[in-house]
């Protein structure tokens, strides 16, 4: 599953990261087999600024569930660091560790400027570049000529964390084909391109030190529900969130908002907009959805997110979806 850390208006910060633990032990019992978390940085409602230390306490309060970052934008960081950070929690957690790159910057221009600390990186795209000089940390691939050849990245560990390239264009898809790495698709963010992009990934993977064969996932955004309204008042809120984001409201969004919102004017045009970005329903209705465009994709796994406000409608969907798929 994928967790973006929402704080309601109802929620500290302090909760929200507390209910990450309690969800990541439910679905570890529920028989989920892995648990990420989002980098966004300057976004009101969330608190997955540092994923690396979510990742963290998360491992050390499971025990059989990978745990990684869905994922690091890796130009907002310097790849020697990463590799350490990254390094440093597979010796504490081993072969329970995932490392998901993107290339986006989780932000906005401002905030990814503060970041970055240059212009030209910010209008630039060195992530080609970066990957390369993480990948050469992670296996000490540098020539002896290079200038970091000297460079040991400690802790070393028998086995690297487990990499995966994010995306959701052709980039990602071509990016982990050409270097051999698994891949993941954000249904969530291009949700007509999943099964061109899946296929591409898998029709021209190149093996490598990282994946002797294609490996692909795809993310969601799913509710899972018996009962139609509560599936709807979640549909609203999430519709509400993502208007409120493109429009650089920066107000967290409560139940008692979408609920309102679904007697505005707008509700409806906005709500079938966002249709193909939501799976909401029973969790039949959700399986099938699912099936199919794994199928067509033939994606080896699903990743699910479910940013509801109310854990216990959260930790619900989960178990209602585990059923569904027959986990445990």
């Amino acid at each position: 599953m994928l967790d973006y850390v929402i704080t309601p208006p109802e929620v500290t910060a302090t909760q929200a990261l507390a209910e990450v633990v309690e969800v990541a032990r439910t679905v570890e019992r529920l028989g989920y087999k892995r648990i990420w978390f989002s980098e966004h940085h300057n976004s009101i409602g969330l608190a997955c600024t540092a994923p690396e230390l979510v990742i963290g306490r998360v491992a050390a309060a499971t025990s059989t569930l990978r745990v990684g970052a869905g994922g690091i934008m890796l130009p907002n960081h310097a790849p020697l660091k990463v590799a350490e950070m990254f390094q440093t929690l597979e010796a504490m957690f081993p072969g329970r560790i995932d490392l998901g790159l993107g290339r986006a910057p989780g932000t906005d221009g401002v905030t990814a400027l503060a970041l970055r600390r240059s212009r030209e990186a910010v209008l630039g795209d060195d992530f080609a570049a970066l990957a390369d000089e993480l990948f050469a940390f992670f296996t000490g691939g540098f020539p002896d000529d290079h200038p970091f050849a000297s460079i040991t990245v400690a802790p070393q560990v028998p086995e690297l964390p487990q990499l995966w390239m994010l995306g959701s264009s052709d980039y990602g898809a071509r990016y982990a084909a050409e270097h051999g790495l698994p891949y993941a698709f954000a249904q969530q963010i291009n949700p007509d391109a999943a099964t061109a992009m899946l296929t591409l990934y898998r029709r021209d993977f190149t093996p490598s030190r990282f994946a002797e064969r294609p490996r692909s996932s795809f993310s969601v955004i799913a509710f899972a529900s018996d009962d139609a309204a509560e599936a709807e008042d979640f549909a609203a809120y999430w519709t509400l969130t993502m208007s409120k984001m493109r429009s650089n409201r920066r107000t967290p969004t409560s139940m008692a908002d979408a609920r309102e919102f679904q007697g505005a004017p707008g509700y409806a045009a906005a709500r079938e907009a966002m249709g193909p970005r939501l799976f909401t329903g029973t969790p039949s209705q959700i399986g099938n959805r699912l099936r199919r465009l794994a199928e067509a994709g033939a994606a080896d796994e699903v990743m699910i997110a479910t940013p509801h406000p109310e854990l216990a409608a959260r930790e619900r969907s989960f178990e209602l979806l585990a059923k569904e798929f027959g986990l445990g």
